[in-house]
């Protein structure tokens, strides 16, 4: 079934949600919900996924304590921000090299990991730390929803979202006005620079006190190849292995808003202008695999910079089965969504236990 695109209402529906505060972030983990303990809740797209996000995030239990996993196996007590939600992206397996699938890449870097067992299932350099490019927007969302900062807030875009470590095309304008909610759509659907500069400068404490805490929690995720220089992914200091980067992803499923808004495929933005006029800005996802439909994705990001090369990090629900992919490095965009769609087929044909 087509998905359709998200309407104004839905969008503002789940706004109303994530200002709930500590409740903004859905207790949605791995290895089970906070409301049954069991099997996984993970959801893979649908015309009404914001609704569903919604639901979880009501039902979300904000008395709990967030555990983190150090990438070990283990988990400890931490918080972030103000919000103390259940936060639990362990697996029952720990990385091995059992059971690798039968395919070749043509991209740098990459991991594909075994979500249900956390086995790594397929690496090339996955160790080295390399440019990440806008995979970095992913963090940034995470830091973002951790501050259980109000989503029906308006934002004005101002002149220094536009200033980066590189110059970058951008439909945005200085004076544009929308919530946080959209504009955190923005830069994880569209992937739009100045979007996830805004949402930095208007954190608690400003721009550093944001650049402090991406690299506080990369540090708490166990991402020890991790380096964040900006939140949107320009700055080619940006750098994490692959390995690390499927921490990130794991801990990103802990957010349904994250899951629900990087796997949009379409959405009309109405941008407030004071000086050039409203607009009706039409954006689609970055993502072809996620635009196209044919595959069953719950994360999706991509990236690109000279020096990162063509980028993407998924989940995915293949053979009955989760995964996570990490892309680093082609020197394409074919190369990249090749590489992408092998080893999407590989995990379809894969024998599990």
């Amino acid at each position: 079934m087509k998905q359709l695109p998200l309407t104004k209402q839905q969008l503002i529906a789940a706004m109303i949600s994530l200002s709930l505060g500590s409740a903004a972030q859905a207790a949605l983990t791995i290895n089970g919900s906070a409301d049954n303990g069991s099997s996984a809740r993970m959801s893979w797209g649908g015309a009404d996924s914001l609704s569903e996000a919604r639901n979880i995030m009501y039902k979300s239990n904000s008395s709990t304590i967030k555990k983190i996993d150090n990438g070990s196996g283990s988990t400890t007590s931490n918080s972030f921000g103000s919000s103390s939600n259940s936060y639990n992206t362990t697996y029952r397996g720990a990385f091995g090299s059992s059971d690798m699938i039968p395919i070749s890449t043509d991209s740098r870097s990459v991991a594909v990991i075994d979500a249900e067992t956390g086995e790594s299932i397929y690496e090339k350099d996955a160790d080295v730390a390399r440019p990440m490019a806008s995979i970095t927007k992913v963090m940034t969302a995470m830091v973002v929803l951790d501050a259980g900062l109000d989503m029906r807030e308006e934002i004005t875009l101002d002149p220094e979202d536009f200033v980066g470590p590189k110059r970058a095309s951008s439909k945005l304008k200085s004076g544009d006005r929308m919530n946080r909610a959209e504009i955190l759509l923005m830069a994880l659907m569209k992937s739009e620079n100045p979007a996830a500069k805004s949402l930095a400068r208007n954190y608690p404490g400003g721009y550093s006190a944001f650049m402090r805490a991406m690299n506080r929690k990369a540090q708490d995720l166990g991402m020890t190849t991790a380096f964040f220089g900006d939140p949107t992914g320009l700055d080619k200091r940006n750098v994490a292995s692959p390995k690390d980067l499927v921490k990130m992803v794991r801990a990103a499923g802990n957010y349904d808003v994250i899951r629900r808004f990087s796997t949009t495929k379409s959405y009309d933005f109405f941008v407030s202008n004071y000086s050039s006029g409203n607009r009706t800005y039409k954006a689609n996802n970055t993502s072809s695999l996620v635009r196209d439909g044919s595959y069953p994705i719950g994360i999706s990001k991509t990236g690109f910079i000279n020096e990162a090369g063509r980028c993407v990090v998924m989940e995915t629900r293949v053979n009955n089965r989760p995964a996570i992919i990490v892309i680093l490095g082609a020197n394409s965009s074919a190369t990249r969504w090749g590489d992408a769609k092998n080893i999407l087929n590989s995990l379809a044909t894969r024998r599990t236990v």
